[in-house]
């Protein structure tokens, strides 16, 4: 009985190795396509629409950005059979995202302005941490794949 049970868990910790190994690609395909919207209706923003503000306008296209994350990770990342209702999975999205956002901050802030050291890596340092914590949250506590 315990050999067919630790069996069962070896095929399964496989299949769950397997599926990662195909929804990283899918993760960074995803995240640049996000990208690509938030910055287009960034531009759309000042350039069509004129908005002064550039924090405005990069608000405004943030939230289209993550939306487009949202779609992408739902239906391409994480595809599910018996997907769990939109409004909990877009919650939990949000709040992930919401909590990422200010570590990211928060660790810019301790990096640059704190230890006075450059930002630029500050940045790449914060968006690494970023990558994996959004890939993880999304993974186990989001869309549960």
């Amino acid at each position: 009985m315990c050999k067919t049970s630790s069996l069962r868990d070896a095929r399964s910790g496989r299949m769950q190795f397997h599926q990662t190994k195909k929804q990283i690609p899918r993760y960074i395909a995803n995240g640049l396509i996000a990208t690509g919207v938030h910055y287009a209706v960034l531009t759309l923003n000042i350039k069509v629409f004129a908005v002064v503000s550039a924090g405005l306008a990069n608000f405004i296209a943030a939230c289209f950005g993550i939306a487009a994350a949202f779609i992408g990770s739902r239906h391409f990342v994480f595809p599910q059979q018996n997907a769990e209702p939109l409004l909990e999975q877009s919650l939990r999205f949000g709040g992930l995202y919401g909590i990422i956002a200010v570590m990211h901050g928060l660790l810019l802030w301790a990096w640059t302005d704190i230890q006075g050291l450059n930002y630029h890596f500050g940045f790449l340092l914060a968006t690494a941490i970023q990558v994996s914590l959004s890939f993880a949250g999304n993974k186990w506590l989001v869309f549960k794949a």
